[in-house]
């Protein structure tokens, strides 16, 4: 469990934020037309 604790975990963290830190990065090099909702027909 210390293993997980001092390894695992904090290397998780690590990957979500930089997953999402990626996509809000993205976002903003996307044509504007991707960022608006999708159109309800």
């Amino acid at each position: 469990m210390a293993f997980f604790r001092q390894y695992i975990a904090p290397l998780l963290i690590f990957l979500i934020f930089a997953i999402a830190l990626a996509v809000v990065a993205s976002r903003a090099f996307l044509p504007s037309e991707l960022l608006l909702p999708a159109p309800v027909a």
